[in-house]
């Protein structure tokens, strides 16, 4: 009798062990992991709006047709801005890799505000105001910007820029980079924190 209630209580340990373990895995299962993708981007245009002349609009293209990576992308065109003018800088940014579904990235970015800031470099002091070389190497440098996320942090999808009174710059540089900063994002992150979705570098005059 001793032995039956000795198998029957072994049968049930076994049976509660192998119960517990396929619960454990089955909830191991169903936890999805988190994902923090870089956004697929095709197209990324700057326009620069004369803040006096809304019919004055200067862009500038980069395109990556198979959509493999911020290398890919091309600068196409230069940067050409009339001296004495303040413009503002908005962004097009698409994923054109399905031409009949077209995907405005612009759009994701600003509802995710918070995980994304756009950072921005260029020749020293080729505008009157951002003074400085932008704020790539160092985040606090000035940066026009005109937008804030939900915690009042800067984003980049517009901003301000006044150029000087006299043409000073031909074959400058001005850079634009995009960081993917999820669950990073703060008052002190900078360009190197987080994963870039594009960094792009234009050749920049002014006249």
């Amino acid at each position: 009798m001793k032995t039956i209630e000795k198998f029957i209580n072994y049968r049930l340990l076994v049976l509660l062990f192998a119960t517990f373990a396929i619960s454990s895995c089955s909830d191991d299962d169903d936890a999805p992991e988190e994902e923090n993708d870089e956004e697929v981007i095709t197209n990324v245009t700057l326009i620069f709006t004369n803040d006096a002349d809304p019919n004055d609009v200067v862009r500038a293209t980069a395109v990556d047709p198979d959509g493999e990576g911020i290398a890919e992308l091309a600068e196409q065109d230069e940067i050409t801005l009339s001296a004495d003018t303040q413009y503002t800088l908005t962004f097009e940014i698409l994923n054109a890799l399905d031409p009949t579904d077209v995907e405005d990235i612009g759009d994701e970015i600003s509802d995710e505000d918070d995980e994304h800031q756009i950072f921005f470099s260029f020749t020293t002091d080729a505008f009157d105001s951002p003074g400085g070389n932008g704020n790539i190497d160092t985040a606090s440098d000035p940066i026009n910007y005109n937008d804030q996320d939900e915690n009042g942090n800067p984003v980049g999808l517009s901003t301000s820029w006044t150029t000087p009174a006299a043409s000073t710059t031909t074959g400058g540089i001005f850079t634009v980079r995009l960081q993917h900063q999820p669950d990073l994002k703060s008052a002190t992150t900078g360009a190197n924190d987080g994963d870039s979705d594009f960094d792009l570098d234009f050749v920049l005059n002014i006249q």
